[in-house]
């Protein structure tokens, strides 16, 4: 066997006659750092793991990115590139003991040839906290170099002690431009790809596949295949036409990558609730979008909502909330596809209303208070005073009834001690403008009554019915 390849019970013979009824997409795997696409910013000339690869040797890595983009292959052009022996191993499929073998061959190699061992695990996230614990000593001791690649967020899917011993690489999907250009080697290339066929494909066609395969390589390129296996017509030149509408049929349907519960869920949901809070109604419904077609339980959506309802745009528009409330009631009664109007219509609503968070930060700080300071008794005249007996404890005697007053309002201690700084402290945007200038003339008419001396308008100097 030579280096760098995985071992095999295969004959080289055995192997090439595999590879060549293999599918499309693994016949056009990238075999060199030259052909890899995509990834610039990690692969990329003068960037980190190209700089890893030219000085020889690799730490262990995870790879975290979504389906197609080339974890496997980049892994397996890196065991090429350090000369290590390659094995595969897919997490749901692969056991403990599978691991353990793999590590004693690890060891005997290292020892008897002085060669390297990547283990590259598919779906790393699908090993349990054990069977990943199994690894820690043989990689931190440099037994074998572990590339996981994984789908999921590893700060929530690998173990601790994993991730401090690897180095992350976040892959992106792949640019429609290098979708383009995988498709157009595979339709080039004699040896993999269709290069040896009479075949012609259309500009508009080749534009679709990398458009709707959303970044994933392998999915354009088995559509491709599709395309070009179901065309049997050809035309006056006798040669094969892919057209727009065979790769239509080919891929008749979009398939929306969408974790309800991972990361593509709570990401979709930050990007729809700083859509709102950043007023823009068009982001905000192409993520109102993405969370439907994705099959996301629209009371969530109905909660993320009313909670940027009342924390962005708060007393700036009260009818926000108002309308919020109302699309968790529809949503909860009606259900989709219909609710997806009402969440569309409250949506929007929000991200065009006026903002202000003072609400919120007026309850952040006072629970921060509540939590981490002393507590504040409640002052006696504010104390109920509804039962018998509550006159001999003091409670309720001096409360001043503020509709008894013209005005509706008098001036009296309803905290039992003084602030450092006020809770709530109103914008001057939308109808929080409003309130804020009632506060200052309630503030202002105070002070012109005390400086004519004069107490605040007292009302009745007890009520027993109100509290």
């Amino acid at each position: 066997m030579r280096k760098g390849q995985a071992e095999s019970l295969f004959s080289s013979s055995e192997k090439e006659a595999l590879r060549a009824h293999a599918p499309l997409a693994v016949r056009m795997r990238p075999t060199t750092l030259e052909e890899f696409a995509g990834q610039e910013h990690f692969v990329g000339p003068g960037k980190l793991l190209r700089r890893m690869l030219e000085g020889g040797t690799i730490s262990s890595l995870i790879f975290y990115g979504p389906p197609g983009c080339g974890k496997t292959t980049l892994a397996q052009i890196i065991a090429g590139r350090i000369e290590a022996a390659f094995h595969y191993l897919s997490a749901p499929a692969a056991s403990v003991k599978d691991v353990r073998e793999i590590i004693e061959k690890a060891k005997d190699r290292l020892i008897e040839k002085r060669q390297k061992t990547l283990l590259f695990i598919d779906e790393i996230h699908r090993f349990n906290r054990a069977q990943q614990d199994v690894l820690l000593d043989d990689v931190e001791n440099g037994v074998l170099t572990l590339i996981g690649a994984t789908t999921e967020n590893p700060f929530f899917s690998v173990n601790s002690p994993l991730i401090s011993r690897s180095t992350i690489f976040t892959f992106e999907p792949l640019k429609k431009e290098d979708i383009l250009s995988i498709l157009t080697r595979a339709l080039t290339d004699k040896q993999r790809g269709y290069g040896a066929l009479p075949l012609e494909a259309e500009p508009a066609a080749l534009e679709f596949l990398a458009v709707m395969s959303d970044g994933d390589a392998r999915k354009a390129l088995t559509a491709l295949e599709v395309a070009v296996l179901s065309q049997k017509k050809r035309n006056a030149q006798g040669r094969i036409r892919i057209d727009l509408q065979t790769v239509r049929e080919s891929m008749p349907g979009k398939s929306i990558v969408y974790d309800g519960t991972g990361d593509t869920h709570y990401d979709l949901a930050s990007a729809l609730q700083k859509s709102m809070r950043g007023s823009d109604p068009d982001a905000t419904v192409y993520w109102l979008a993405r969370m439907i077609a994705g099959g996301e339980d629209p009371r969530f959506i109905a909660r993320r909502i009313a909670v940027c309802a009342a924390e962005d745009v708060g007393n700036a528009d009260p009818l926000a909330t108002v309308l919020a409330a109302s699309v968790l009631q529809i949503a909860e009664f009606v259900g989709m596809p219909e609710a997806q109007l009402a969440l569309a219509q409250a949506a929007i609503y929000i991200a065009c209303a006026p903002k202000s968070n003072a609400c919120a930060k007026a309850i952040w700080s006072a629970v921060s208070d509540v939590q981490s300071g002393q507590t504040i008794p409640v002052p006696l005249h504010l104390r109920d005073s509804h039962y018998e007996g509550a006159k001999k404890l003091g409670f309720g005697i001096g409360y001043r009834y503020p509709h008894d007053s013209p005005s509706g309002y008098v001036e009296q201690d309803y905290l039992g001690r003084p602030l450092e700084k006020p809770y709530y402290v109103p914008k001057e945007i939308g109808r929080e403008k409003s309130i804020k200038e009632y506060l200052e003339k309630l503030k202002k008419s105070v002070a012109h009554m005390e400086k004519n001396g004069k107490k605040g308008d007292p009302g009745k100097a007890e009520r027993k019915a109100h509290d």
